[in-house]
């Protein structure tokens, strides 16, 4: 499996280099029906770009998220062996650049980019990239419809509910809920079965994180298919398990905050080591979850992690 984590971890900088680019294996992204004229794309084990969601019928196409740049080409055939109608609207759950990396390609084919106002913001005052990487961001890349609390899409017979969770993943997260359908879209406020990556630096927060959780929770029943922003499809119960983890985690990394131990100290004590089997995956080890959950109650400023290698273009911190 490690072969296919690699590219989550190509989301630190907001455009890719060449030389990475062209060393990025290019996956096939995998399609799963959830309900009646919506989709799941997944790339590699979920991982790579993160899952996307497409809406399709009478009265036009809807995507969620749209990926990175080297796996455009794979992502347009995904969504022509489904429908051949062009994308009308795309939804960004957030600003990371694995989830929002195609945007200019799909605005300059008439698509209208819909975001909430924090991601819209992001962009314009911080740019793209970081480090010599760093520039403005493309006119082109921006959404030019924006929410600050919730918005819905009345499109093909079929109610979205697209709501802001606060600092959560980040400061601009979007949820979609298909009311009717009971179908979830997370966007990264759910890694299914993984410990979960809080962007502490974006406006993410631990407890904003657990509550999103908790608000999805309050929507989903056993019947509810819940579309996370990497892994598998999950439900209500994956939903439950997520959340038992985290507040637990929390707990015992803030008791031993309370204690007066320092990152280090806690670290080397390694509260999480119960979870290490079932959550700890290559991007989000056990130790860089320890981490960013003192880092985040302790209300410190996150360092910038130093990857070995990069993540693609949005505006990214994987």
């Amino acid at each position: 499996m490690k072969k296919h984590i690699l590219p989550i971890l190509l989301a630190n900088l907001f455009l890719l280099p060449a030389s990475a680019e062209e060393a990025t294996p290019e996956p096939d992204f995998s399609t799963q029906k959830v309900a009646s004229g919506l989709y799941m794309l997944m790339g590699v084990n979920g991982f790579t770009g993160g899952n996307l969601g497409l809406s399709i019928g009478d009265d036009g196409v809807v995507l969620i998220d749209d990926s990175m740049p080297p796996f455009l080409d794979k992502m347009n055939k995904a969504i022509k062996d489904i429908t051949k109608q062009p994308i009308d609207f795309l939804i960004n759950t957030h600003v990371h650049g694995d989830h929002i990396g195609n945007n200019e390609s799909l605005a300059r084919n008439g698509t209208y980019i819909v975001a909430h106002e924090n991601l819209r913001e992001h962009l314009i005052t911080k740019g793209i990239g970081s480090g010599e990487n760093k520039k403005a961001a493309p006119k082109a890349i921006l959404p030019v419809i924006t929410f600050s609390q919730s918005m819905n899409f009345h499109l093909n017979g079929h109610k979205a509910h697209v709501f802001h969770v606060a600092n959560a993943h980040t400061d601009g997260d979007a949820v979609i809920h298909f009311v009717d359908l009971n179908v979830i879209h997370t966007g990264d406020t759910m890694f299914n079965k993984m410990f979960p990556y809080i962007d502490i630096n974006s406006g993410g927060s631990v407890e904003g994180f657990i509550a999103a959780q908790k608000k999805m929770l309050s929507l989903s029943d056993a019947q509810t298919k819940i579309i996370p922003g990497h892994g598998e499809l999950a439900s209500k119960a994956d939903l439950v398990n997520s959340i038992a983890m985290l507040e637990d985690a929390r707990d015992l990394v803030k008791a031993l905050i309370d204690q007066g131990k320092s990152e280090e100290e806690v670290v080397k004590l390694n509260p999480l080591a119960k979870y290490h089997d079932k959550w700890n995956w290559r991007f989000i080890t056990t130790e860089r979850m320890t981490r960013q959950l003192y880092q985040g109650l302790a209300g410190k400023k996150v360092a910038q992690q130093k990857t070995e290698h990069s993540h693609g273009s949005g505006g990214h911190s994987h």
